[in-house]
């Protein structure tokens, strides 16, 4: 596929998406969505990391509401179901880590696809908002999904009946996201965690990923069941026997994701 609503490039075992439609604050159109689904299905055999960021000044403004002419033919439930639906799913399903690097405003649809990725970095200057109510709809794009596991239901259902802007630095301190990061240092803050993960031990990250996202419709003895599964997984491969050595030699360890 050539790329156009989205870049997309790969360096270090980091593969990069950029949202490019930075004169419509990245909205999010039918040809973005498609772009970043393919995407995001490309970096799994290519990369061992992947980040999703914004041009320009703002992350991403959620759907592009700018065509007037075509709202009356708008299907909501059509675009959720076949076009976000698939991209949510290549994001939360992702094989390798992923980070969402929020270079600036993240609303409605936007927030969301920010809230799919594993970890959510942002600068300080982001903010997140929930539009959803100002134009009589609800939070969708996985919103009342995310929402209260990462920040609680109280925060959540304020967050979604008000509408109103969450600055980085309360989406960090209330959990919603992992950190906050000031403006200046952003770009290489991003690029040292992305760079982290994707020298990583790679099995690992799927099993804690599996574990921790499976823990809230669990029993504790299923949960200690399938830690154990996934642990005999990761015994068994050669990064936990390169991290063992490592350790024992003190010396930083060379994980192969195998």
């Amino acid at each position: 596929m050539i790329y156009e609503a989205i870049r997309y490039a790969i360096r270090d075992d980091v593969a990069v998406i950029t949202l490019n439609r930075a004169e419509v604050m990245n909205a999010l159109n039918t040809q973005m969505r498609a772009e970043i689904t393919h995407a995001v299905g490309a970096a799994q055999g290519e990369a061992r990391a992947l980040v999703i960021t914004g041009k320009g000044a703002a992350f991403c403004s959620g759907q592009d509401l700018g065509d007037k002419a075509n709202m009356g033919k708008l299907d909501l439930e059509r675009t959720l179901r076949d076009e976000y639906e698939p991209m949510l799913k290549a994001i939360f399903d992702s094989r390798i880590p992923t980070i969402a690097a929020v270079n600036g405003p993240a609303a409605g649809a936007g927030a969301n696809l920010a809230l799919a990725a594993d970890v959510v970095i942002a600068t300080q200057s982001a903010v997140f908002l929930q539009a959803f109510t100002r134009i009589g709809l609800i939070p969708d794009a996985g919103g009342t999904y995310w929402l209260p596991r990462q920040m609680g239901f109280a925060k959540a259902m304020g967050a979604a009946l008000f509408a109103e802007p969450i600055t980085a630095q309360q989406a960090s301190d209330w959990g919603m996201i992992w950190e906050a990061v000031d403006d200046e240092s952003f770009a290489d803050h991003w690029w040292r965690r992305a760079r982290h993960l994707a020298a990583g031990p790679t099995v690992a990250y799927t099993g804690v990923k599996s574990a921790l996202r499976g823990s809230f419709d669990r029993t504790l003895e299923d949960q200690l069941a399938l830690e154990a599964k996934l642990q005999g997984e990761c015994g068994k491969t050669r990064d936990f026997q390169e991290g063992v050595v490592a350790f024992l030699e003190k010396r930083p360890a060379s994980y192969e994701g195998r």
